[in-house]
C-alpha cells in the first residue's frame, strides 16, 4: 500500500534514478520529471493534489523557483523541499519566502531526506488536534484543518500547512514563552541555522496576518524564542 504520491523533480538523471529507488522502496507513490516545462505541464494538468513535491532549484526550461510560485497556487498546504547544489544563505531565503517548508543542499542522504519526508507528512496528516475546529484568535477565528483565517469581516487568508502548523503551535503555547529551538524540533524535526532562518520567514508571515487585530502580537524574546501575546 502507497504511503504518499510524491512530485519529484530532478534534471540529473542519475540522482533521480537512486533516489525513485530509495522511496519507492519505502512505499511512496512517485511521479517523477527531468525538467521544469514537463513539471508545469504535470502540476498545470493534475487533477488531484501530490502529498509533498521534492524540486531542484536549477532546471532547464522553468526554475524551482517558478515551480513553487504554481504549486503554491493551486494548493496552498502541499510541503515543498527544495533541492539545491547552492548552499547561499540569499538562495534559501528566496525559495523560503515563496513558500518551501525545507531546504535540502546536494549532496545529501537518502537517510535525511526521508527522515524530513516523515515529518511533514506526518505534520500534514495530523489526526488528533488539541485544538478546537476553530479557535478564536482576538477578533480572528483560525480553521486548523482547513488552513484558514479570518478577521472581523469575515475576509479569509488561505494558510499554507507549515503556517497553520505554526500558528497552532504558538496558540497551544499562548501568552508564554516558547523556546526557538523547541519549536524547530517539533515542526522542522531539528535545530540549525538555515532551518532557523525559515522560521524567521514564517514569523514573519504570521505577524503580517495578525495585524487585523491590533492586540495581538508575536514578540520576539531575544536569545530565547516567541511568545504570542493574545487576549484572552
Amino acid at each position: 500500500m502507497m504511503k504518499a504520491h510524491i512530485l519529484y523533480v530532478e534534471d540529473d538523471q542519475s540522482l533521480s534514478f537512486v533516489t525513485r529507488d530509495n522511496l519507492e522502496l519505502q512505499g511512496y507513490q512517485l511521479t517523477c520529471c527531468h525538467d521544469g516545462q514537463e513539471a508545469l505541464a504535470v502540476i498545470s494538468g493534475a487533477d488531484f493534489l501530490f502529498d509533498l513535491c521534492i524540486l531542484d532549484v536549477m532546471l532547464p526550461h522553468v526554475d524551482g523557483y517558478t515551480l513553487a510560485s504554481e504549486i503554491r497556487r493551486r494548493d496552498p498546504a502541499v510541503p515543498i523541499i527544495f533541492l539545491t547544489a547552492k548552499s547561499l544563505k540569499e538562495d534559501r531565503i528566496q525559495g523560503l519566502k515563496l513558500g518551501a517548508d525545507d531546504y535540502l543542499t546536494k549532496p545529501f542522504s537518502m537517510e535525511e531526506l526521508q527522515l524530513k519526508i516523515e515529518i511533514f507528512l506526518r505534520r500534514r496528516h495530523v489526526v488528533s488536534d488539541p485544538l478546537p475546529a476553530l479557535t478564536k484568535l482576538g477578533t480572528l477565528v483560525f480553521d486548523h484543518e482547513n488552513l484558514l483565517l479570518q478577521d472581523a469581516r469575515g475576509d479569509e487568508r488561505r494558510l499554507t500547512q507549515k503556517e497553520a502548523d505554526l500558528l497552532r503551535y504558538l496558540l497551544e503555547h499562548k501568552n508564554q514563552v516558547v523556546r526557538r529551538s523547541t519549536i524547530l524540533e517539533e515542526l522542522w524535526g531539528e535545530d540549525d541555522y538555515f532551518l532557523g532562518r525559515s522560521l524567521d520567514v514564517f514569523i514573519s508571515r504570521l505577524r503580517k496576518y495578525v495585524r487585523p487585530d491590533n492586540r495581538l502580537r508575536i514578540d520576539t524574546i531575544h536569545g530565547v524564542g516567541f511568545q504570542l501575546v493574545c487576549p484572552d
